[in-house]
C-alpha cells in the first residue's frame, strides 16, 4: 500500500512567492497549500480582525497538513477531525496508548505518520519564514518595546547577582573563610533552544530576535 506523506512538489511556477529555502515553504509547496501561504501574513498581523501568534500559525499549519496527508490518503475527513487527529499525535497529555491506536489507523490508511510529523513546523520556523523568507513584519513597536522592557528587567537582576556575588566573595576573605587574589564576578544568562539545539547568550538572543531555527 502506498505511503502518503508529501504530495509530488507542483514547482516554484505554480507556487507564487513561496520560498522553499525554508522549511516552511517546501511543506506548503508538497501539501500544496499556497491560499494557506497567502494568508499567512494577514493571520500574523491580524488585518482582517484574526490575529493568530506564532504557535497558534504552527498549530494551524500542521493541522492543514494533517488534512491533507488524510485527503491524499483516500480519506474524507469530517469537520474537526483534522485537528483532533494532530492534537492525538502531537499533545502531552495524550496517552501512550491512544496515540499509538492513533498512528495505526494512519499507517493503515498508507499515511507513513513518521514522515507526517517529520514535516510539522515550529513556531520558530513559522516567524523565520515570516521575517526572514517573506520580509513581513507587524509594523508596530510593541513588541521591541515589550522585548526592552524584559531585557532591562533581567540586566537589572543580573547586575544585583553580580554586586552580591562580588561582596559575598570579599566577606569570606576578610575572614579568611576562602582564599583568593584579585577576582572579578561576572554573570551570564545563557539560553538553550531544544529545537536547534544551540545555546545562546541572553543578550544576543535578544538583539537577534530569536534563534536561527529552520526547521
Amino acid at each position: 500500500m502506498a505511503k502518503y506523506a508529501l504530495r509530488e512538489p507542483k514547482g516554484m511556477a505554480d507556487s507564487g512567492d513561496l520560498d522553499t529555502r525554508y522549511k516552511m515553504g517546501r511543506v506548503l509547496t508538497e501539501y500544496d497549500l499556497q491560499d494557506l501561504h497567502d494568508r499567512l501574513p494577514e493571520l500574523w498581523r491580524g488585518d482582517n480582525g484574526e490575529e493568530l501568534s506564532l504557535r497558534e500559525l504552527a498549530q494551524y499549519v500542521n493541522t492543514s497538513i494533517v488534512r491533507e496527508a488524510l485527503i491524499e490518503a483516500g480519506e474524507n475527513p469530517l469537520d474537526g477531525e483534522a485537528e483532533n487527529t494532530y492534537r492525538l499525535l502531537r499533545d502531552d497529555d495524550v496517552s501512550v496508548g491512544v496515540r499509538t491506536q492513533q498512528r495505526n489507523r494512519l499507517e493503515r490508511a498508507g499515511i507513513d505518520v513518521d514522515a507526517l510529523e517529520n514535516d510539522f513546523v515550529t513556531h520558530q520556523a513559522v516567524y523565520t519564514y515570516l521575517t526572514k523568507g517573506l520580509d513581513v513584519s507587524k509594523n508596530n513597536g510593541d513588541d521591541e518595546d515589550t522585548l526592552k522592557k524584559h531585557e532591562t528587567r533581567i540586566q537589572r537582576l543580573r547586575n544585583r547577582l553580580d554586586a552580591v556575588a562580588a561582596q559575598s566573595l570579599e566577606a569570606l576573605q576578610n575572614v579568611d573563610a576562602l582564599i583568593l587574589g584579585c577576582v572579578d564576578t561576572t554573570v551570564s544568562v545563557q539560553v538553550y533552544c531544544q529545537d536547534c539545539e544551540t545555546q545562546y547568550d541572553l543578550t544576543t538572543l535578544f538583539d537577534d530576535g530569536g534563534c536561527d531555527c529552520q526547521e
